[in-house]
């Protein structure tokens, strides 16, 4: 949900906050479209990868079936337990704090968290862990419901949440997360060490049966803060209101950019 005020990753405990549930959180969020994936390996030069953020494995284990070989960066040991019973190596630090000891990657994603990083000290981060010609992607999975499944969805999160910001009617398709898209190229032009982003938006639909779509909203930032029997409850009034069967429509928008030579500047 793209609803943060003042800066994302100053609030910090909302970004604590998915790994209260890390194995509701690992089942019910989206994975991404298998067009981003493939256009990430295809864009890089080899297939080790970072994961900034990684949480519980959503978008490295899509990765990795795609043959990378991906490191993990999450500073929620919560998140990263899960995402190691998958199989990931995962380092629980930040991008901001971690020591990679000279080690570099041809590749680094952040799906659905580069808001939580500092701009300017993640971008300089990511121009020292890339090889030369390495590249950066940074993506968010916007969401738009059926209408009426998104306005009553609306309308059951303000009977427990009243004060939430954002739109009435649950429904965040891509435009809404462009500009932290746009955020974040900035960021990589003021180091000086990357090409010139790009931006990539990809369309793609997932169905959902009630239960699942009840499940994916209460693991939303501000949302999975409330006590477990609210959550509980707003599950319920969610799935009362929620048809048995629809698909929504997605929309993955991504900002991207290649790292330019060794001895291109990084301004930190």
């Amino acid at each position: 949900m793209p609803t943060l005020s003042g800066e994302s990753h100053e609030q910090r405990t909302v970004a604590e906050s998915f790994g209260a549930d890390a194995d509701r959180y690992d089942r019910a969020r989206p994975t991404y479209p298998a067009a981003l994936i493939t256009r990430i390996l295809a864009a890089a030069p080899g297939r080790e990868v970072l994961d900034v953020g990684c949480g519980t494995g959503i978008v490295a284990r899509q990765l990795q079936a795609a043959g990378a070989t991906v490191l993990g960066l999450d500073p929620d040991p919560r998140m990263a337990a899960v995402a190691r019973r998958s199989g990931l190596d995962v380092v629980i630090a930040t991008i901001e704090e971690w020591e990679p000891a000279g080690r570099t990657f041809d590749a680094l994603v952040a799906g659905q968290t580069w808001h939580w990083v500092d701009p300017a000290r993640g971008a300089a981060a990511a121009a020292r862990l890339l090889r030369p010609g390495g590249l950066i992607t940074m993506f968010w999975n916007g969401v738009e419901p059926p209408p009426e499944v998104g306005e009553a969805t609306g309308a059951a999160l303000r009977r427990f949440l009243p004060d939430l910001p954002g739109p009435k009617s649950f429904s965040f398709g891509g435009t809404a997360y462009a500009p932290l898209a746009e955020k974040a190229a900035a960021a990589l032009r003021a180091t000086g060490a990357f090409a010139e982003p790009e931006l990539w938006t990809f369309p793609w639909q997932r169905p959902y049966t009630r239960d699942e779509w009840a499940e994916q909203i209460s693991t939303s930032g501000f949302i999975n803060r409330l006590p477990p029997e609210t959550l509980t409850e707003l599950r319920a009034a969610i799935r009362a209101e929620t048809p048995a069967a629809f698909t929504a429509g997605y929309s993955t928008v991504a900002a991207a950019a290649h790292r330019l030579a060794a001895d291109a500047p990084v301004c930190a």
